[in-house]
C-alpha cells in the first residue's frame, strides 16, 4: 500500500510537469510565431500589446522565462529602431527573467538578439562574443523547427560581425553554412551582399538572380522584400544599369512606407544607392531634390512610429513602476511588524534605503555612460561621412543634432541643402581648409561661402560664427 502511494505521487507529479511543460511549450511558440508577424508587418502597437497581455499571462503561470520571452521581443524591437537605451532596459529585464532557464534555446535567443544590440553600436567584439554564446546554447537544444529556424540566423549574424571586422575569410564560410541549412531569399541576398561588399560583381549577379527568385516563389515578409529590392537596386547600380537600379530601389522605398517599419540600415542604404544614381548620371539637382524628398517622408514616419512605440513602451514602463511603487508602500509596514516580532532597530531599514539609492545613483550613471557612447558613435560616423563627402552626411547629421537644422530653417526658410550642410560642418568645428579639401573647393570659395552665410543668417561681423552654429540649438 505504502508502495502504490509513491507510485501514485510520482505518477502525479510527472503528469503535473508533462502538463506544465507541454503548456510552456505553447506559450513559446505561440509567442515567438504571433510576435514575429506583427514585427514584420511593421504593426509595433498590436506587437507591444500583444508581449504585455503574454507577459501578464506568464506571471499567471508563474513562468519566468515567458517574461523574459517577452522582454526580449520588445528589446528586439526597439533595436531594430535605434532606442537603444530603451532597448537595453529590456534586454536587462530578459537577462534576468531568463537567468535560471533550463531551456537552451531561450539563452540562444536572448545572445543571438543581444548580438545584434552590440552590432548596431558597432561593438564589433562584443557582437562575436553574444554570437559565440548563442551557438553553444543553440547546439546543447534539442531538434525543433523553431531550433532549424534560429540556426541560420545566428550563421548569418556571425558573416556580418566577421565582415565588419575585417575577417572575410570567416564572414563568407558563414553566409554559406546559413544559406546550405535556409536557401532563402535573405540568405541568398547577404551572399550577394558580401560579394557586392568585396568587389565581386558577377558572383554578386548569380546570388541576386537567385534571390529574386527565392521571393517570387516563396512567402518572403515584406521586410526581406524590402531587403531583396534593395540588394537588386545596390547590384544594377553597381553594374551600371541604372533604369532597373533605379526601379527596385524605389520598390525598396514602397515597401517601407507601405509597412510604416524601417530599419535604418537598410533604408540609409537605399537612400545613399539612389543618390549615387543620380550623381553618375551628372543630374545632381535631381539627386538632392529626390533625397530631401524621400528624407523628409522618412524623418515623418520615423516620428510617427517613435511616437507610438514610445508612447506604448513608457506606458508599459510606467505600469511597472506603478506596481514597483505598490509594493514599496507595504515596505513600513514591513519594516514595523519586524521590529514589533523581532524586536529589531531600523538599521536594516536604512541599509535597504542606501541600497536602492546607490542602484538607482549606478543605475543613472550607467544611463548617462550609454548616452554618451551612442552619442560619440554617431558623432564619429557623422564626421567621417563629411570628410568623404557622402551624400547622405547631411541626412546622418540631421539624425544626431534634429534641432539643428530646424533652427536654421527658422532663421531663413529659404536656405538650400548645400548651404545647410555648409552648416552642419562648420557646426562641427571643420576648418575653412578642411572644408575646402573635403569638399574639394578652393579656400577662397569657403571664405566666400561663410560670408554669404553671414548674411543669410544675419550674423554679425562681430560674432565668431563657430561660437554662433555651437550655442545655435542649445
Amino acid at each position: 500500500m505504502y508502495t502504490f502511494c509513491i507510485y501514485l505521487l510520482l505518477l502525479v507529479v510527472s503528469c503535473n510537469q508533462t502538463s506544465q511543460n507541454k503548456e510552456r511549450d505553447e506559450f513559446d511558440i505561440s509567442l515567438l510565431s504571433k510576435s514575429n508577424e506583427l514585427q514584420l508587418s511593421g504593426e509595433y502597437e498590436a506587437f507591444m500589446n500583444l508581449n504585455m497581455s503574454y507577459l501578464k499571462k506568464a506571471e499567471k503561470m508563474k513562468y519566468q522565462a515567458g517574461k523574459g520571452l517577452c522582454y526580449l521581443n520588445i528589446a528586439g524591437v526597439n533595436v531594430s529602431s535605434g532606442n537603444y537605451e530603451k532597448a537595453l532596459f529590456f534586454f536587462n529585464n530578459a537577462e534576468k527573467e531568463l537567468k535560471n532557464s533550463e531551456n537552451n534555446y531561450h539563452k540562444a535567443t536572448f545572445y543571438n538578439d543581444y548580438s545584434l544590440y552590440f552590432n548596431h553600436l558597432k561593438l564589433y567584439n562584443k557582437a562575436i562574443e553574444c554570437n559565440n554564446r548563442a551557438f553553444y546554447y543553440i547546439h546543447r537544444t534539442p531538434n525543433s523547427k523553431i531550433k532549424d529556424k534560429l540556426i541560420p540566423r545566428v550563421y548569418i549574424n556571425k558573416g556580418i560581425f566577421f565582415a565588419f571586422k575585417g575577417w572575410m575569410g570567416t564572414s563568407l564560410k558563414s553566409f554559406i553554412k546559413a544559406n546550405e541549412l535556409e536557401n532563402s531569399a535573405y540568405s541568398n541576398c547577404m551572399l550577394a551582399q558580401y560579394y557586392l561588399f568585396t568587389h565581386q560583381l558577377q558572383q554578386a549577379g548569380i546570388y541576386v538572380g537567385k534571390a529574386d527568385e527565392k521571393m517570387l516563389s516563396q512567402k518572403t515578409s515584406d521586410v526581406e522584400s524590402l531587403w531583396v529590392y534593395f540588394t537588386m537596386g545596390y547590384y544594377y547600380n553597381e553594374i551600371n544599369n541604372s533604369a532597373e537600379a533605379e526601379k527596385n530601389l524605389k520598390k525598396a522605398l514602397e515597401i517601407n512606407i507601405k509597412t510604416k517599419r524601417t530599419y535604418s540600415t537598410h533604408i540609409a542604404g537605399v537612400y545613399k544607392s539612389l543618390a549615387e544614381l543620380y550623381k553618375k548620371e551628372n543630374d545632381g539637382g535631381k539627386a538632392y531634390y529626390y533625397l530631401k524628398n524621400y528624407m523628409e517622408e522618412e524623418n515623418k514616419m520615423e516620428s510617427a512610429r517613435f511616437a507610438s512605440m514610445n508612447k506604448t513602451t513608457d506606458d508599459f514602463i510606467s505600469e511597472m513602476k506603478t506596481e514597483s511603487e505598490w509594493q514599496k508602500s507595504y515596505l513600513p509596514l514591513i519594516i514595523a511588524l519586524s521590529i514589533f516580532v523581532l524586536t529589531v532597530s531600523g538599521v536594516y531599514a536604512q541599509r535597504l534605503i542606501k541600497l536602492l539609492q546607490k542602484k538607482k545613483t549606478n543605475l543613472k550613471i550607467e544611463t548617462e555612460r550609454l548616452k554618451s557612447t551612442v552619442h560619440n558613435k554617431m558623432l564619429e560616423d557623422v564626421t567621417e561621412l563629411a570628410k568623404k563627402n557622402d551624400s547622405s552626411f547631411l541626412m546622418r547629421f540631421r539624425e544626431l543634432y534634429p534641432d539643428f537644422i530646424n533652427s536654421l530653417l527658422k532663421i531663413n526658410p529659404d536656405l538650400e541643402n548645400s548651404e545647410l550642410a555648409f552648416c552642419a560642418m562648420l557646426k562641427l568645428g571643420f576648418s575653412s581648409k578642411e572644408i575646402a579639401d573635403y569638399t574639394f573647393v578652393q579656400h577662397r570659395s569657403v571664405q566666400q561661402k561663410k560670408y554669404r552665410i553671414r548674411k543669410r543668417l544675419e550674423i554679425s561681423g562681430e560674432e565668431d560664427i563657430y561660437v554662433f552654429f555651437d550655442n545655435l540649438d542649445k
